[in-house]
């Protein structure tokens, strides 16, 4: 299709089309229930070659730059600078905004086929690069914050029943 247009045609046309597939991706992300986001899903578990987070600490060095990135944050949405709250609450809907925010870029990828599709094979190649630059850290650092997410929701909650556990032996006594 894009084969025939000038190198500066082709570009502005892939461009163009990106950001209509990249604003439909988050147009149906922020759309849909926000049970679709279940961390329990397939999609949203952890592979046993993660590690539990420590994949992406380990051999990415994730803490490296993943504070270099640009976040978005929506209205009343959550900031990766701090948490906000530490109630379960709170984390179980941090927790499904990464499972969000994980498969708005997992899905902007897809767009690669697109290209694919549209385009020459090195031209292809070049922009699938790109659009994987552009997503997959996002993807990434959504997963790793929900490993770290989880295993605080964990703690606070065996916190919390060892001190109703605690509390109701002081009241029989």
């Amino acid at each position: 299709m894009l084969r025939e247009e000038t190198f500066i045609g082709a570009l502005i046309i892939n461009i163009l089309l990106g950001a209509i597939w990249h604003f439909i991706t988050f147009i149906v992300c922020v759309s849909v229930d926000t049970s679709f986001f279940d961390p329990e899903k397939k999609m949203y578990l952890p592979h046993k070659w993660e590690r539990g987070g420590k994949f992406y600490s380990d051999v990415l060095k994730i803490n490296k730059w993943k504070d270099l990135l640009p976040q978005h944050i929506g209205k009343d949405g959550f900031s990766k600078d701090h948490l906000d709250d530490v109630s379960v609450a709170y984390l179980d809907e941090f927790i499904m905004e990464t499972c969000r925010a994980e498969w708005n870029h997992t899905m902007n990828c897809l767009y690669a086929a697109v290209l694919f599709l549209i385009n020459g094979l090195l031209m292809a190649i070049v922009l699938t690069f790109i659009l994987f630059l552009l997503n997959l850290p996002f993807a990434v650092i959504q997963r790793y914050n929900r490993f770290r997410l989880q295993k605080l929701r964990s703690t606070i909650i065996r916190k919390s029943e060892r001190t109703r556990r605690k509390a109701e032996k002081l009241m029989i006594n």
